[in-house]
């Protein structure tokens, strides 16, 4: 795990001196994503720089240095993240007669020569890892750009002041002279709607992301027109998933839990191979007991697992992570962090990530981060069984709601809406309470708000996911760019129904730009590689091609993941409540935060930054009075506001 940050000048007028100054700086901006080393490669007649933090995971020797040239000469590489199947890949290219002298035995030099004997589409077509690279052909005067299949490392690009610039993160082009760190309104917009900066877009006018499983290639024609050609696919989700589709798991219930099992096995297995110390955080959830079991049932001792704890009980899980660490024998750690501990993250977060970010649970995953890292270098995680097995609670609700309300008139929607709209909250809040539904005029607001979504399938889900829905009313004067989530893409042919489709735009987007930039940043903040076995892009590939009944069954979502926790765990561990990585946010704002929160919450702040001021401290004031929990819309402003005076 490591980062890298580089650019192309095609005016050609700097010294290879003054080129290693300016990535260097660059790369400087981005030390803990690579603290063990550093190293820079650059050609001015040619105007490309390249930079590379290293945190050292292979191969801790000099002969794992980047940037790395390969063997014959032609290709320079920087490269974060890691190719598992690197073993594998150096034995075929020796079977076929092309392996040189290895100099060392890390990743990324197996990496170019496979690149140079094989081509980039059919080494990509091997690659099974995580990773993010920058390639430049010396040969070609091209530099090409590519990403995982899933989205697990970051990278950005574009052409700012006639230079083009990629990274990692934006924080590194930021630190370039001529860059422009403009905050373009549309993407702005995109992000109070989503609570994060969905790719392709980023929060900077002219810079874009890679989607998952993309790759783009400057020609020296794009160069000497300053153009970014368009990205393509290597390997192309919607198409994976319309493959699994049309060739379903026709197999037995066992037949796929022991399917799955195998390649469970293997892709744990592939990711337990470091130089370094490593470990797994284990929450005591089916999706990290699974990972840290199978990592168990290979390893000759104690695993190490970490998992943090809330003083306040309501939040506090952190006894089911240790029953389920007892039950495996593992050498187990944790720590029980107070309101205050999470709290004092705040602050970080803005210079954590290099765009706003809006999803409160990257306090605990800072801090159980933190506490790994005091342990090990590299830490496995069970993220992504939700998108892929059909886990989320709210693939239920959106299919309920869709059933009851869904693809009535938009005139009628629009009617209904109103109406529960003259309702007042508070005194609905207080009918009920005598029923034991106290939050009821919370929740008819929040229905208010969704039902104009409410006219097409599609639609319906970018309500659901949706902080801000009414994006005309908080930013008047702008118009989203398409995502994901809005038609940029067709959906796949043969989804069955509104759930199966939730999950898929789930696995695109929330996934990549959510839950993957959550775990990425907060973990390379302290310099910890996370690694995610469930993200192996051969079980995604198995779990689309399962059954809907295999994933969700008698509402109970990724039925096929626990029932194969339960054959290392037993149930009565396993089966209670989960509640996830919550804060009490709601609280918080209208407590300890109060003041924090409207120091930045001051409608002259507001209006500068393009919003509707009146609308924003109407919810605030709601908030505060407790009629409505408008936590999650607010929480998006203040990290926009907090980023803004980054």
């Amino acid at each position: 795990m490591c980062g890298f940050a580089g650019f192309l000048d095609p005016k050609l007028t700097r010294s290879n001196e003054r080129l290693t100054t300016l990535v260097r700086d660059m790369n400087c901006a981005i030390t803990p994503r690579g603290p063990d080393s550093a190293g820079e490669w650059t050609d001015a007649y040619s105007g490309i720089a390249l930079g590379h933090r290293r945190l050292s995971i292979m191969d801790l020797s000099p002969a794992g240095h980047q940037p790395m040239l390969s063997v014959c000469g032609r290709y320079v590489i920087i490269f974060n993240g890691e190719v598992y199947n690197h073993h594998a890949m150096r034995a075929e290219l020796a079977n076929v007669g092309v392996s040189p002298a290895w100099r060392g035995h890390s990743d990324t030099e197996v990496m170019l020569t496979a690149i140079a004997h094989w081509g980039l589409d059919a080494a990509l077509s091997r690659f099974n890892g995580m990773f993010a690279f920058a390639l430049w052909d010396k040969e070609a005067k091209t530099l090409t750009l590519a990403r995982d299949r899933m989205g697990e490392k970051p990278l950005s690009y574009g052409w700012v002041n006639g230079i083009f610039f990629f990274a990692s993160t934006l924080d590194a082009c930021r630190a370039h002279p001529d860059f422009n760190a403009s905050i373009d309104p549309q993407t702005q917009a995109l992000f109070l709607r989503y609570g994060n900066v969905p790719a392709p877009y980023t929060i900077f006018t002219g810079m874009s992301k890679l989607l998952p499983a993309q790759v783009l290639t400057l020609t020296p024609a794009d160069i000497a027109k300053k153009q970014c050609p368009q990205p393509r696919y290597y390997w192309h989700p919607q198409q994976m998933v319309e493959q699994a589709l049309a060739n379903p798991f026709t197999g037995s219930d066992s037949d796929a839990i022991a399917a799955l099992e195998s390649l469970l096995m293997d892709a744990v297995n592939i990711r337990m191979e470091a130089d370094v110390p490593l470990g797994a955080f284990l929450s005591g959830g089916f999706d990290s007991s699974i990972v840290v079991a199978l990592m168990q049932a290979q390893s000759s001792r104690k695993v190490r697992t970490f998992s943090i704890g809330f003083d306040d009980a309501k939040f506090n899980e952190s006894e089911h992570a240790r029953a389920v660490a007892n039950h495996l024998g593992t050498e187990h750690t944790e720590m029980t962090i107070t309101a205050q501990d999470a709290l004092n993250v705040i602050p970080k977060l803005s210079s954590i990530y290099d765009e706003p970010f809006a999803d409160s649970s990257a306090m605990p995953t800072y801090l159980v981060s933190k506490l790994t890292r005091e342990h090990v270098t590299v830490a496995l995680s069970g993220d992504g069984g939700d998108e892929l097995f059909g886990g989320y609670g709210h693939y239920a609700t959106g299919a309920k709601l869709w059933h009851n309300l869904g693809g009535n008139p938009q005139a009628l929607l629009n009617v209904g809406a109103g109406a529960l709209h003259t309702l007042p909250p508070a005194l609905l809040n207080k009918v009920g309470g005598l029923v034991g539904k106290g939050n009821l005029g919370d929740q008819l607001g929040k229905l208010a708000d969704l039902l104009p979504y409410l006219n097409t399938q599609d639609n319906a889900y970018r309500g659901l996911v949706s902080h801000w829905r009414d994006m005309h009313a908080l930013m008047p004067d702008v118009t989203e760019p398409k995502t994901l989530l809005s038609g940029l893409e067709a959906l796949p042919a043969g989804l069955s129904d509104m759930a199966q489709s939730m999950q898929y735009l789930d696995m695109r987007t929330y996934m990549s730009d959510d839950i993957l930039t959550k775990v990425d940043r907060a973990s390379m903040a302290v310099s910890l590689e996370g690694r995610i076995p469930l993200l192996d892009h051969r079980v995604a590939e198995f779990a689309w091609s399962l059954p809907q009944n295999m994933k969700r069954r008698d509402g109970v979502g990724k039925w096929i993941l626990k029932e194969l926790t339960y054959k290392h765990i037993p149930r009565a561990i396993m089966d209670r409540p989960k509640q996830g990585f919550a804060v009490p946010l709601a609280d918080w704002l209208r407590g300890d935060l109060r003041d924090w929160a409207e120091s930045l919450l001051q409608a002259d702040k507001l209006s500068a930054q393009g919003l509707n001021a009146k609308l924003v401290r109407n919810a605030w004031q709601a908030h505060l009075s407790g009629s409505r929990d408008f936590k999650t819309p607010l929480w998006t402003v203040l990290m926009l506001m907090a980023f803004v005076g980054k």
